[in-house]
């Protein structure tokens, strides 16, 4: 909110500047103005900027009904107050109707997705300043919050420049079994997964397919000289949407669930997918609704499915309820081992 406090003060005195009567030939232009009140748009920045600085306040007022060219066409342009228009009170009405229209047009472009991290965003962003910062405002996921993996901030530089401008990256890369290999990869987007962030790229000469590069396995980066190829088809709201950023094959299943508890108010609230069915259980049954969605399988499913315990039984497939019985008795006998072993 800094930034439109700032431009409030501005603003009003300038337009205290500005004179609502008197001889049109004796209003005041941009240079004349900026004279009187040089030390608003900062003593120490070149001449040009602070033009461009009072012309942008200037035509704000013009276009907020407060002030009015009384040479229109003219060069250079002369302003007059418009009668009635009041410092103060025009100036807070301007802003109140800024953040007003700020934040539906963020809310109409960014929401449509359904997701309010990117709203956030938008409002952290310094032109669009509203007062909205994280002290007001804060999207939580509800995962564990790791802390991030280490990726050296030159390794990072690097990865962004070369996707930036189409170019190669020199790597040294240290795989998760600690092999250190020497590529030459071919940046085609960059993607954070929770804590850990990746590079798509193809790999040396490679047709493909297109790998992902965990950022903190770069041991050391260079940007190369030559423009990075092209992967023919490749899209990175693809690999999210259809599951791929996670690992996943883009496979996607018809899952049937039995919900109960939080799970089930849950669903019923924040659907799996667009076309979810949900209907509900019969009397008697130890859960409340069954839901049917078809959904990518991916790790995050799966990790997500571990995690609501028993408010959640799986009924179809039965490849992914095989999956879950199996990790689930896993699970089991760590704890019970270690339950026998304190025992004895």
């Amino acid at each position: 909110m800094a930034a439109y406090q700032d431009r409030i003060e501005r603003q009003a005195k300038l337009l205290e500047r500005v004179p609502m009567n008197g001889d049109d030939r004796l209003c005041p232009d941009a240079s004349q103005l900026l004279e009187k009140l040089g030390v608003l748009y900062g003593e120490d920045a070149a001449l040009s900027a602070r033009r461009r600085a009072i012309q942008r306040d200037l035509v704000e007022l013009v276009e907020t009904g407060q002030i009015e060219p009384v040479n229109p066409g003219g060069k250079p342009l002369r302003y007059r107050r418009i009668k009635g228009a009041e410092v103060e009170g025009d100036n807070h009405r301007y802003v109140l109707e800024l953040i007003r229209e700020t934040v539906r047009n963020i809310v109409e472009t960014e929401f449509p997705a359904g997701h309010l991290d990117a709203v956030w965003r938008r409002f952290l962003q310094a032109d669009t300043d509203v007062g909205l910062g994280s002290d007001k405002m804060r999207v939580v996921t509800d995962t564990q919050r790791l802390c991030p993996a280490d990726i050296r901030p030159k390794v990072l530089a690097d990865v962004l420049e070369a996707l930036a401008l189409s170019r190669t990256l020199k790597a040294t890369y240290r795989d998760r079994d600690d092999k250190t290999t020497n590529p030459t990869i071919h940046p085609q987007a960059f993607v954070q997964r929770g804590p850990r962030a990746y590079l798509y790229a193809l790999k040396n000469d490679e047709l493909g397919p297109v790998r992902m590069y965990a950022l903190h396995r770069f041991v050391k980066t260079s940007v190369g000289d030559a423009p990075g190829r092209r992967a023919v088809g490749f899209s990175l709201e693809e690999k999210i949407s259809t599951g791929q950023a996670d690992f996943a094959e883009g496979e996607t299943i018809d899952l049937e669930l039995l919900a109960r508890g939080y799970v089930g108010d849950l669903l019923r609230d924040c659907p799996l997918c667009a076309t979810q069915r949900i209907e509900d259980e019969p009397e008697g049954s130890p859960f409340i609704v069954r839901v049917k969605a078809t959904v990518p399988a991916t790790g995050q499913l799966l990790r997500w499915l571990l995690g609501c315990g028993d408010n959640l039984q799986i009924v179809a497939p039965e490849r992914l309820r095989g999956v879950v019985a199996a990790q689930v008795a896993k699970m089991a006998a760590l704890y019970t081992s270690t339950t026998a072993a304190e025992t004895a």
